[in-house]
């Protein structure tokens, strides 16, 4: 099995939204999720991406794959893609041009308990105060 470099993509939410949708915000969450869909296939995670109605052609996403350092793109669900891009299809059609595999990891969400909510929020209200959510 070739060891693949993955970029994984997660969308930004505003923390507001943390009651009604907990995985858009949780970053990290979905992160994670990218991380085990590349570790289950022997891939490795090379650059984290974190972004909102990114334009298919940003510099952002093809810098990392024109040096090398990138080999194909996953987001944790097509949710979360809709989410980071622009527009997907645009996004879609730009791998294919590059010859740019494109995943999503799919499964299902985590269930997000009230603890876990209180995690999420802990960890994106206070960077500023120096604590990094560990």
């Amino acid at each position: 099995m070739e060891e693949l470099r993955v970029a994984a993509i997660a969308s930004l939410a505003p923390l507001e939204d943390l009651d009604a949708d907990p995985f858009a915000v949780d970053t990290r969450g979905q992160q994670a999720v990218c991380a085990r869909w590349a570790a289950d296939r022997g891939y490795v995670v090379t650059k984290q991406l974190l972004v909102y109605g990114m334009r298919a052609d940003h510099c952002g996403f093809w810098s990392e794959i024109s040096t090398g350092r990138v080999d194909l793109f996953v987001a944790a669900n097509h949710r979360v893609l809709a989410r980071a891009l622009h527009c997907v299809e645009e996004f879609t059609a730009e791998c294919e041009r590059r010859g740019v595999r494109l995943e999503t990891a799919g499964g299902e969400e985590p269930r997000y308990t009230s603890a876990m909510k209180a995690e999420v929020h802990r960890r994106l209200s206070m960077p500023t105060a120096g604590y990094d959510g560990t």
